[in-house]
């Protein structure tokens, strides 16, 4: 059992390669790959594994096509970084029709050596607060802005794009269409599809690091690169409603595992569930006040089980629980969105439960009559083996032979009652009734 959950989780975890689709043998290899999603760290391992097989493949260029709301600056500037240090050519297509890339997606199609657009699609929108930030004053705003306007300056200049418009999309989120883009030198080409794309790339000079490159695009084999497994699961976790549901039953198996020691299943589950949440909420912007308030509403629910305040404290975690959720995920930050309430009050409604029937059971627990130990015998019955006075006699009880006494005179197989336990001898009375 244990080899089989150690097998799963290198399979679930590992950072698998690209899949590939019948791989040619040719020269002339484009490959592409999708980005459809908020920018965040899945979005930088998907571009880097790509850049890599590419790189390994010899392709003449990779084509990236984008649809994205924006995302961190952290991950952004990664991928800012990837693209630059490509050996292959990386042309960023915005594209299906009614695609956008706004905010970090600005910067990765100005970083890319060739951009283009769908018919129908939009650019723009590049203030840094845009990705995800936490809200900031205006001092640091201001140089967050700056900085992110002197890397566009940059990227404009090495591509020989738009560099005033590139300025106003990160300080005023100017954003413009296809045509428009064209008609301002913010992109190379409008493009219909994937085809034609090619077409007009082909033969075109651009600048790698190594030098000067020319794109051999003549009768090209398109070799498409699929998500992997492993990047498949981390998309799915780095919904926020998954990654809440992921730290809930991280917290529930923690708590059964401390509860239970050695049950270890629990404990296992609750790790990888807390890992794979916190790796979540990396890529979200997450509210300090909101994790605090979700803490503070397991401290009290572990003390509900503790102590009996006759609810309060376990009213007070439903109440810290809910609004620390809802809290959580700062849904007021483009382009995230909150922990939706369809989620929150299920789980808190679960959590509510199991901690309140815990606390009734733990109270029952007390409340029990001590049924171990010497003051748990005191109240059982039992049968005189001898006769059994104040002098002492032996008498049978819970299984066992004891010495006892009793005030008066009591015969061989009577019932009796223990009434009082002094050190090893029972204090007895007869029985009433049968």
């Amino acid at each position: 059992m244990k080899m089989i959950l150690i097998s799963f989780l290198i399979l679930a975890l590992a950072p698998f390669g690209v899949a590939q689709e019948n791989l040619p043998d040719s020269a002339n290899i484009i490959t592409a790959m999708r980005i459809d999603a908020a920018i965040g760290p899945i979005a930088v391992k998907q571009i880097k594994d790509a850049i890599k097989n590419s790189e390994e493949m010899d392709a003449e260029a990779l084509i990236i096509q984008l649809n994205t709301p924006g995302g961190g600056l952290e991950s952004t500037w990664d991928i800012v970084q990837l693209i630059l240090a490509s050996n292959v050519p990386v042309v960023v297509y915005v594209s299906p029709p009614g695609a956008r890339a706004a905010s970090a997606g600005v910067f990765i199609t100005y970083a890319s050596h060739i951009a283009a657009m769908a018919p129908q699609t939009n650019i723009g929108s590049a203030h840094p607060v845009s990705m995800g930030r936490a809200q900031i004053d205006s001092t640091m705003d201001e140089k967050i802005t700056n900085d992110a306007v002197a890397k566009m300056k940059t990227l404009a200049n090495k591509n020989k794009r738009n560099i005033q418009w590139g300025e106003d999309a990160v300080r005023k989120s100017v954003s413009v269409t296809e045509f428009e883009a064209l008609r301002d030198s913010i992109i190379n080409y409008v493009s219909y599809d994937i085809d034609s794309l090619i077409a007009q790339i082909d033969q075109d000079t651009v600048e790698l690091i190594t030098g000067q490159y020319i794109i051999k695009a003549t009768n090209p084999k398109i070799v498409k690169i699929k998500t992997g497994f492993a990047n498949s699961i981390l998309e799915v976790i780095s919904d926020p409603n998954v990654a809440y549901i992921l730290m809930a039953i991280g917290m529930l198996g923690i708590y059964f595992e401390f509860s239970n020691p050695g049950a270890i299943l629990p404990g296992v589950i609750g790790g990888i569930s807390l890992i794979l949440a916190l790796f979540s909420f990396q890529a979200l912007p997450i509210n300090f006040a909101g994790v605090l308030l979700i803490i503070l509403a397991m401290i009290m629910f572990l003390l509900e089980i503790k102590i009996s305040s006759h609810g309060i404290l376990g009213g007070g975690g439903v109440l810290a629980l809910i609004l620390g959720s809802m809290m959580l995920v700062n849904d007021t930050e483009f382009p995230y969105k909150g922990i939706s309430l369809s989620v929150i009050i299920p789980t808190a409604f679960v959590f509510t439960l199991f901690f309140f029937i815990a606390a009734y059971l733990s109270l029952k627990a007390h409340r029990r009559k001590i049924a171990t130990g010497q003051a748990g015998i005191v109240g059982e019955t039992g049968i005189t083996k001898t006769i059994v006075g104040p002098e002492g006699g032996t008498v049978f009880v819970h299984g066992e032979l004891w010495k006892a006494s009793a005030d008066a005179v009591i015969e061989p197989n009577q019932k009796i009652k223990v009434v009082a336990v002094d050190g090893m001898e029972l204090k007895v009375a007869k029985a009433v009734g049968k």
